[in-house]
This record gives C-alpha cells, structure tokens and sequence, in this order.
C-alpha cells in the first residue's frame, strides 16, 4: 500500500516586482532605545539630535580680483595719466617699490594698504586671489627698461587677469623738465641704451646726427664721456647730466665730453640719473625753464594756524619751492560759552544789523554754534555781513552766505574799517555790530568802529593756545638754517613759531604779510627780507619769488651755481 505525504506549504505566489524608487534623503528621525521582545518606536528628531548631524560645508568661491601694472613716470606725481590716478584710487592694495610709495600716498584713498614689492610677484597675486584690486606701481618706465615683461610673466603664469597703464617716460620727460628736446637740427635719430653696459657699439653712438639716452648711466658719465672721445667722438660734444629729474630735487650738470668727469668730480653728486650726449643739449641755454624757477629746490616753512594753507602751497610748488607746514596755533571753544550762546541767540532774533568775520576760524565758531540748535546759514536772512581775508570770504560762501562787505586790495582789519560805511539813524533801524573773533583778537576795529557811531559786541567766539613743539628735526633745521625761507602770515604765527622752536637762523629769508606781523618778528630780533605789497596770500608768495629771482641772477652774475639760502652761509648774525 502506497503511503502519500501531504504537504502544509503555503501554495507560492508570484513575487511582485517593485520599480525603483528615487532616491529621498533621510528625514530628521530617531529611533528610541528598545529591549528585549519590543519593537523600535519613531519619534521626531530633537534639536540635540540635530545637532549632531555634520552640516554640509559650502565654500563660496572668491571672484579673482584684477591688477593694473602702472608706469609712475619720472618722479613728478603731477605726470601720472589720468588713468592711473583712477585706478590708484579705487585700489585695495598697491604694490609700490620704495622710490614710488611717495608718489602713490599722493592719489591713494585713506584705506589703501601698501605693500613694497620684492618678492617677484607674490604680493599682488595673493591680493588679487582674495578679490582685491591691486596696483602695482612700476618706477620710471617699465615698458623701455622691460621691467614690464617680469610682472607680466608672473601674473599671466598665475591666471590673474591683468592691463597696463603705460605714462611719461624718462626718456622723454626728463630731458623735457632739464630744457632740451631729443631732435632738432641735424638731430633725426635717437638711441636709448643701458648706461650701466661697458661693451657698447661706441662707434655707433658717436655719430653726430644721432642722440643717445643712457638710462641709468649718472654715475658713469666720465667712463661714457672717454669711451666715446676714444671711439672718435668731437670731445666738444655737448652732455648733460640729470639726477632726480621732474621732481624739486632734480639737478642737471651740462658740460662737453671732455668737460663732464671734472664737472661730476666738483658736484659731489651721485645716485641714478639719465646721460643725454648730443647736439641737442645745447638747447637747455635757450629752453630751461625748470631748475630757473626763482625758488627752485627752496625749503619754505610756513607757521600755520588752524586754517588750511593748501592755497599758499600750491603757489609756492608753482615756484618750485617744497613747502612745509608747522602749526602753530590750536583753536579751542571759549572757556565761557554764555556769552557766544546769547549773541548767537541775538543773531537769530534779529538784534544785530552787522556781523563781521576776520578769520576763518570765526566763520567756523558760528557755523558749529548754529548747527548746535539745529539752524543753518538761513540764520543770516536780513543781516549784513562784512568779510575780510579771501579764505574768510572763501569760508563763508562756502557755508551759503555771501558777504555784503569785502575789502578790494588789502585784506586786512583797517582796510576794512576804511570801507565800512558810518551809523545813520535815518538808514539803520539798528546799530548793533556782532564781532566773532579770538579772545586775543587787536582792538583797532573796534576803536574804529565805534567812532563811526556804532555800538560793537566783540565777542570771543573761540581760544586761540599755543600748539604742541614740532618734531626735534624739524627744530633742529629752523635753528640751523635748514630752511631757504619762512613765510609768516599774522603777529601769531611769529609769536608762536618762535615760542615752540625758537628763531629762525640768520641766513633764513624771512617774509611777512603785512605791517603788523612785521612789527611783530622785528619785535622778536627777525631782521625782515620780504614784505608783501599788498596783504595777500598771492602777493606774499609773489614778493618772495621776486627776492629769489633777485638771489638767482645775482648768483649766475657771480658764477655760483646756487642761489638757496641754506647753502649760501655767511657768519654774520641776523639782526632787527
């Protein structure tokens, strides 16, 4: 008998194919702890649970920034194109070598940060790695000495974008500043060659027809002047020398080949300059026009208050003198501010029919006062306002108000009071005068005014204290004679310059503004060389240029080749 088995299976079921599903990220889960028997429970993440999932890092990528390579030029900042100039002021860094961060400080904004190249590139490519727009400012002109290609080589090496900001060149700038084209005559070529190479085509260079630069060749002169009378160059050929060229430095020696070597040995100088041989340097007797400025190289101190001196220096740049500033004074609120407050209130509400302003530092006292309460140059509606100084009048047109009385020649106190019209009771409904002025302020004014019948409130609108001594140097070269001229433009100033660093020295030319701030520095034992004619700021300047041409024809007159005060020392003492 045939035993069956019987099967228990479960009968099978066709498996169920599942597509693919895409793929989710895991929620912010967790499973709590479970034992023995129980199942796992979900619940929501907690805060301490996120916490210790990693976060994805996501670098932001930092654009590249850009470079401009910028030839400086010469030496002159006023000779930087205008592109460059642009460019150094929207620049984050510049890269400067050290006879260029002078010239760049010129144009750069107060955040610009400042690097001194040396390390072939490294600094402006890390700079522009970081985003930031860098300039590197080449000295002299890299496109001829081909220092432009090193710089370029690095960047394009780096992949950090690039231009080029080419400028004046040396080799045309210089002999332009040192009065002499390149050409002219039978001049029709010209050569330019490293003056520091000894193997030269000499025979080439010595052609008349042709003018060579040697860049960099001051300091070999004599050796290029003998190279060349060897070669069968005329020894009379005109040469010239230029150290520091375009800048208020900048000296020439002009002579022949033969001449040059004796000339260079008597100067004393050295340092890289630019060589010019040819025909064409006999033009600097006709066309120097740079180093024959009255005050050319001159060191002008000018002891200063608190009001800016930018118009007196660029006038004294125009001359082709360096000036310097020294302040003097120190503008301070008056130590009792009632007084200003009620007369600033009395403005307002009309008790006053004049204001006058002698001095900048007044127009600024009540402009800050007015601003105090929240008024502004509207304050002055239906009052006369009487200006003497052009930067006093320059200040208040500035703020809005233009004055009703100004002085036509000289700006002084009594000019004004000259052209100050007398009270009349029939015209004037009022006969008050505000005066806002130092607390050491002269009281000729006032004498004057109330003369014409006029009843002045001299008020002391701010305190005028002596500043803080300048930098021992600085002392030192007043004292000695380091400075060609001083130029003192109120009684103050001379008070106060000689009270912080002392008299300046005998050869010193000292120069004044005006009668009372003569009286004042012969008051101190100054013997005054220049007085304005008139007493301005322009017709100072102008007087001291004219006593320089004066010095300078003299000197040439004489054979000396300088006519600068320090330079020219006497042993005699200086004396009222």
């Amino acid at each position: 008998m045939t035993t069956q088995s019987l099967s228990t299976s479960k009968p099978k079921v066709p498996k169920q194919v599942v597509p693919p599903q895409p793929e989710v990220a895991p929620t912010k889960t967790s499973t709590s702890t479970t034992t023995a028997g129980e199942h796992p429970v979900t619940r929501a993440a907690t805060a301490a649970d996120i916490a210790t999932v990693p976060a994805k890092v996501v670098r932001k990528k930092i654009a590249v920034g850009t470079v401009a390579l910028v030839a400086a030029g010469p030496g002159d900042p006023d000779l930087l194109t205008l592109r460059a100039v642009a460019l150094m002021r929207d620049a984050d860094v510049i890269v400067v070598d050290e006879s260029t961060e002078a010239i760049a400080r010129v144009y750069a904004s107060a955040t610009t940060e400042f690097i001194v190249a040396g390390d072939h590139g490294k600094a402006m490519i890390d700079a522009a790695r970081e985003g930031k727009n860098v300039v590197r400012l080449i000295a002299g002109d890299p496109i001829i000495d081909g220092s432009l290609v090193a710089e370029a080589a690095a960047l394009r090496k780096a992949k950090v974008p690039f231009e080029v900001a080419p400028g004046v060149s040396d080799v045309t700038g210089i002999p332009a500043y040192a009065g002499f084209s390149l050409t002219g005559g039978r001049v029709r070529q010209i050569r330019v060659v490293d003056g520091t190479e000894v193997d030269l085509p000499w025979a080439d260079l010595m052609q008349p027809g042709i003018t060579t630069v040697y860049l960099n060749g001051a300091d070999s002169c004599a050796e290029i002047a003998a190279n060349l009378i060897a070669a069968g160059a005329d020894p009379k050929t005109p040469i010239a020398v230029t150290r520091q060229g375009t800048t208020v430095d900048q000296r020439t020696l002009a002579g022949t080949l033969s001449e040059i070597g004796a000339i260079a040995k008597r100067s004393k100088q050295a340092g890289p300059g630019v060589v010019v041989v040819g025909e064409v340097v006999a033009q600097r007797e006709k066309a120097d026009w740079f180093e024959a400025k009255p005050l050319f190289g001159w060191r002008v101190l000018i002891p200063r208050t608190q009001e800016p001196t930018d118009s007196i220096s660029a006038l004294l740049r125009r001359h082709g003198a360096v000036p310097m500033e020294v302040p003097t004074i120190s503008v301070e609120p008056p130590r009792t501010p009632q007084q200003i407050d009620r007369a600033v209130h009395g403005l307002v509400s009309g008790r006053y029919e004049w204001i006058g302003f002698t001095s900048v530092n007044a127009v600024r006292a009540i402009r800050e006062k007015l601003a105090s309460y929240g008024l502004d140059a509207r304050s002055f509606a239906g009052l006369k306002v009487a200006a003497v100084g052009e930067a006093t009048i320059a200040a208040l047109i500035e703020f809005g108000v233009r004055p009703d009385l100004v002085t036509e020649g000289d700006q002084t106190t009594a000019a004004l009071l000259e052209e100050w019209p007398a009270y009349d009771s029939l015209t004037d409904p009022i006969n008050r005068i505000f005066l806002p002025r130092a607390d050491i302020a002269t009281e000729s004014l006032v004498a004057g005014l109330t003369e014409l019948g006029w009843e002045v409130e001299d008020i002391t609108a701010f305190r005028t204290v002596r500043a803080a001594p300048p930098p021992a140097e600085t002392r030192e070269a007043i004292k000695t004679g380091g400075f060609d001229a001083v130029l003192f433009t109120s009684s103050s100033t001379v008070r106060n310059l000689v009270g912080i660093a002392g008299k300046p020295h005998h050869t010193t030319v000292v120069a004044c503004i005006g009668p009372l701030t003569v009286k004042a520095a012969q008051e101190h034992g100054l013997r005054v060389d220049v007085e304005a004619d008139s007493t301005t700021l322009i017709g100072l300047v102008e007087a001291l240029a004219a006593h320089g041409e004066e010095l300078r024809l003299a000197a040439l007159e004489a054979g000396e080749g300088s006519w600068r005060p320090s330079r020219r020392r006497t042993p005699t003492r200086r004396k009222a």
